[in-house]
This record gives C-alpha cells, structure tokens and sequence, in this order.
C-alpha cells in the first residue's frame, strides 16, 4: 500500500510540476479506475506589473502597431495581461455576446475573456474594478504570455 502512495505522491509531484512549466491552471489525467486532478488559482497580478514597462521597450519596427496602443492608454488605465500561451476568446461559444466591451464596467474577479490552452478553457479575470477602455485582442487570436489583453482604468 506504502508503495501505491509513493506513487501517488510521485505522479503528484510531477503534474504539479508541469503546470508550473506550461502555466496550465488544471491537469487531469484518468486511467482504469485511477483518476487524478491537479489544479491551482492562477493569479494575474504579477504580469500585470511586469508587462507594463516591457511593452514600451520592445523594438519599434516589428511591434509598432501593438506597443502603441498599450503605450497611450497606460498612463491612465492598467493592463490586464495574459498568464498564459493560447487563443483567446472573447465570449463563452462562438456568436455568444462578448464577456465585455469598450466603455463595460467591470470589477475585480470578473470573467473578461477566454484563454484556451492545450483544450483547456481558462477563464481570465480583471485584475482590478474599472472601466474598459481598450481591448487589445480580437476574438479568436493566438496570444502569447504576459501579452496585453484590455486595459482598465
């Protein structure tokens, strides 16, 4: 039984592990009568402030069009960035009304979109109570981490 658990513990160790790799919130992996799921809360708090200074500094010719845009509006807005490699989307299902829209208030903890990654819907929440200013993506478009998503003021 001790040598179950030590397995357990072991696969355990190593799923936790990989979502610290790829920034996953959740792994669940079955097999026969075994199941486990590992899971954790993602916080976005930290890209936040570390993306902000990035996007100015990147280099004009190839990213112009994006750092712009992030650049005017953060002197009085934040961004929201993204926590992860994926697609996002923009409302629950395809046709569905968007989760928000330019001039939407929103609050902190609020879905604003959708990450998908590996075919895991994430969830993302506004990081702060405020209004949306910009949104940064389109529906459907492949983001990268710490990329920003909306901006809030």
């Amino acid at each position: 039984m001790s040598k179950d658990k030590k397995f357990d513990t072991d696969l355990i160790r190593d799923l936790a592990l990989l979502l610290d790799e790829t920034n996953l919130t959740e792994i669940e992996l079955e097999q026969n009568d075994f199941r486990i799921r590992v899971a954790r809360q993602f916080s976005v708090e930290a890209p936040v402030q570390v993306a902000a200074p990035a996007a100015p500094a990147a280099p004009a010719a190839p990213s112009a069009p994006a750092a712009a845009p992030a650049a005017a509006p953060q002197a009085s807005g934040s961004a929201i960035t993204s926590p992860m490699v994926g697609t996002a989307y923009m409302s629950a299902e395809p046709g569905a009304k968007p989760y928000v829209q330019v001039g939407d208030k929103v609050s902190e903890g609020q879905t604003i979109l959708i990450i998908e990654a590996m075919k895991t819907m994430n969830h993302i929440p506004a990081t702060k109570t405020g209004t949306v200013k910009q949104i940064l993506v389109e529906d459907a478009q492949p983001v990268e981490f710490g990329e920003p998503l909306i901006i809030v003021e």
